[in-house]
């Protein structure tokens, strides 16, 4: 039994999402990397603080990839059911957070979390979606 799916716009979908993921990891790992132990500046510094970043544009450029090849519309609907609910619940924390920064003098939230708090989110509501239709 393959734990893959049978639909072959989910494989494809599957398969660039972990390749974009595998490239955001390799480039975030190098910029760590770099600026830790080189302390770049100028132009190059530039560069590589942006590099990491690419590969979020891939993921959403996959993300639309899917909805376009995938003829269930049933599941379609349920992506942009999570996608949705990823993006409310990560406005509705970062807002409440910036809240508590300006008037509760709360710790300052990295932005650079911003990204992995959406991909959680969007996960626990795909979750929540299919469990709903359940």
């Amino acid at each position: 039994m393959s734990c893959l799916p049978k639909n072959s716009a989910a494989r494809r979908y599957l398969y660039r999402l972990f390749t974009t993921l595998a490239f955001y990891i390799a480039f975030l790992v190098t910029a760590v990397w770099a600026f830790s132990r080189y302390h770049l500046t100028g132009a190059l510094a530039y560069l590589l603080a942006v590099l990491p970043a690419l590969p979020i544009v891939g993921m959403v450029v996959v993300v639309g990839l899917y909805l376009a090849e995938e003829k269930d519309e049933f599941q379609r609907a349920v992506l942009v059911q999570a996608l949705l609910g990823g993006i409310g619940a990560t406005l509705v924390v970062t807002t409440a957070w910036g809240f508590l920064e300006n008037y509760a003098h709360f710790q300052r939230l990295n932005i650079l979390m911003i990204w992995p708090l959406y991909l959680i989110f969007v996960g626990i509501s795909y979750g929540l979606v299919k469990a709903r239709y359940r």
